[in-house]
């Protein structure tokens, strides 16, 4: 087997092969699509090694029994000498069992390829626009953006670490309402820099402290220029200047986290340049927006509620509720005419679409998808367009709702939180669940050194090999290939483990989900630790035996490649291996 080709897609080659020559061989009729044929390990692990669904899928297409299918597939199978064993199971599942060296090739390829392994080309250069965060630039990074923007961040390396050319975005929300509100924020803030006692903070402002350097900077860069002045010569500087401030304190916080995004676009820019313009005449020419007057909201009864005509984009050919507008009565954009033309400007620049949004934006998915496959159709094209959502998560110390940050006035803040417990706790714990579940962040259980506790407990896998492997040369003895051989039962288990991540890497992208990779880790840490504890029972199977240096030498090369595996999944997780603990 190469080096480059890990074992599962080598398996699937071979079982590729194998259907090739049987429909050279008249069993298979040509042309038959082998897209769904799988190879993976089986449910029970007593079954085998590995399992194929070849026979199932392709018998009623070639107009034959499963079983009968199966039979000529194991007979082909059985000649291959790294099969030692190809048995039917049920109505035709194929089951296969292993020679040791292919296990003990698969070891070699993970030290040939070292952090390349688990790699994966089934993103084919594709570009993906992974747009994450996108707070509102009101603010320091807070809880509530804190999970969104860690599992975009490792969705996206995980979609190139299996083949495609992401582009991580950040949309700034920056022409709304809110955005106005920051600035008058901000002009209180430069009068109390400027000596002016301004009392308690109005009701419906911004009230944390973070805003005081704003002030001053303010202060500083404008003197008492815009004391005692109408709004409209300070507003909208104060938004610029505002904005740029809370975006460079949104950058230091991501990058608190290791985040960093390779594009920042703009919706004040975005309604300059008149793209939402551009987009709705464009949509009028597919007709896809036209004038016309939505219904009375079911259920309610307004007093002051007038049909008013509006464009509307026609969003139930694409499978929404209503049609939506997308501007208001009084000629603004709404929030999805806006989002419309956004989507419509990433499209331009990549072949797929991933947003995550928060659990309260899910009443906007379906229009927003909408939106998406409209422009596909115009374009007579495929724009795959994904939302994922991501739950909230609860503060918790010691069980009980941990307190509010005094230097945000109102939440913790993510400084606050890599502060106290470091970027990789953070990282990790935010990828321990399933996006879609609620989540509790008990800073008191996120440290403990305990089983319990995922990354402590994958991080300890690695410091434990590092220390292995430590102590091992300080005692004269080096990692070697040279008698994998000697390697037994136990030893091969472990391998088979570690071999599932070329496979769970793809799926994991597959299904744009990153948390896989972090289940993943935990069962190979686990099975780590419990190999590692068999030589407290049985001094034979220590990865160092004393009296005996090919075993021993054998045993190190094998756990120095799982130390690899980890250290190539924790990368994806943007999580550092540690060497000691």
């Amino acid at each position: 087997m190469s080096a480059n080709l890990t074992l599962y897609a080598a398996f699937a080659a071979k079982i590729d092969a194998v259907l090739a020559a049987l429909e050279a061989d008249g069993v298979l009729p040509a042309g038959i699509s082998r897209a769904n044929v799988s190879v993976e390990p089986p449910r029970d692990p007593s079954h085998g090694d590995l399992a194929t669904n070849a026979a199932m899928v392709l018998a009623k297409p070639a107009g034959t029994n499963p079983r009968a299918l199966a039979d000529a597939i194991v007979a082909k199978l059985a000649a291959d000498p790294a099969v030692t064993s190809a048995e039917i199971a049920g109505p035709g599942f194929i089951n296969l069992r292993l020679a040791p060296q292919v296990w003990l090739d698969e070891l070699a390829a993970v030290a040939a390829l070292a952090t390349a392994y688990g790699k994966s080309t089934m993103g084919h250069g594709r570009s993906v626009n992974v747009e994450y965060v996108s707070a509102n630039p009101t603010g320091p990074m807070h809880m509530g953006h804190c999970r969104g923007a860690v599992v975009g961040d490792a969705l996206a390396a995980l979609l190139e670490f299996a083949g495609h050319k992401v582009i991580r975005e950040y949309y700034v929300n920056d022409a709304g309402s809110q955005v106005d509100t920051l600035a008058r924020s901000a002009h209180l803030r430069y009068r109390e820099a400027l000596g002016e006692e301004i009392g308690e903070i109005p009701a419906g402002m911004y009230p944390g402290e973070y805003l005081k350097p704003v002030g001053q900077r303010l202060a500083d860069k404008f003197g008492s220029q815009y004391v005692g002045q109408p709004e409209e010569a300070w507003l909208a500087l104060f938004k610029a200047e505002a904005v740029a401030a809370m975006m460079d304190q949104i950058r230091a916080d991501l990058a608190m986290l290791g985040i960093k995004h390779d594009v920042f676009s703009s919706e004040a820019e975005l309604q300059a340049a008149g793209k939402p313009e551009q987009a709705e005449a464009w949509l009028r020419g597919k007709d896809l927006v036209y004038d016309g007057v939505l219904e009375q909201p079911k259920g309610k009864v307004l007093d002051d509620w007038e049909p008013v005509a509006l464009p509307l984009f026609r969003s139930t050919r694409f499978g929404d509720d209503q049609d939506r507008p997308i501007r208001k009565s009084d000629g603004k954009w709404t929030y999805f005419g806006a989002d419309l033309a956004y989507h419509m400007q990433k499209a331009e620049g990549a072949d797929e679409l991933i947003d995550i949004w928060g659990a309260d934006h899910a009443g906007t998915v379906k229009r927003i998808k909408a939106a998406v496959a409209a422009l596909a159709v115009g374009e007579n094209k495929t724009i795959p367009f994904d939302v994922k959502l991501v739950q909230m998560v609860q503060l918790l110390r010691n069980g009980e709702p941990a307190k509010m940050s005094k230097r945000s006035g109102n939440f913790v803040t993510i400084a606050d939180m890599v502060d106290e417990v470091g970027k990789d706790v953070v990282r990790f714990t935010m990828l321990a669940r399933k996006p879609d579940a609620q989540m509790d962040f008990d800073f008191a259980k996120v440290v403990e050194t305990s089983k319990d506790n995922p990354v402590f407990y994958v991080q300890y896998a690695h410091a434990r090999i590092c220390s292995i492997l430590r102590k091992a040369a300080a005692e004269g003895f080096a990692p070697a290939a040279d008698r994998l051989d000697r390697l037994g039962d136990e030893d091969l288990a472990l391998i088979k483990q570690a071999a599932q991540f070329p496979r769970e890497v793809e799926a994991a992208a597959r299904a744009r989900e990153p948390h896989r990779i972090a289940f993943y880790l935990y069962d190979l840490a686990a099975a780590f630790h419990a190999f590692w504890n068999l030589g407290n029972d049985n001094p034979a199977l220590r990865v160092i035996v004393a009296q005996d240096v090919e075993l021993s030498a054998a045993r190190l090369y094998l756990v120095a490649q799982i130390g690899q595996v980890i250290r190539n999944g924790l990368g994806i997780l943007g999580v550092e291996a540690v060497e000691e603990l």
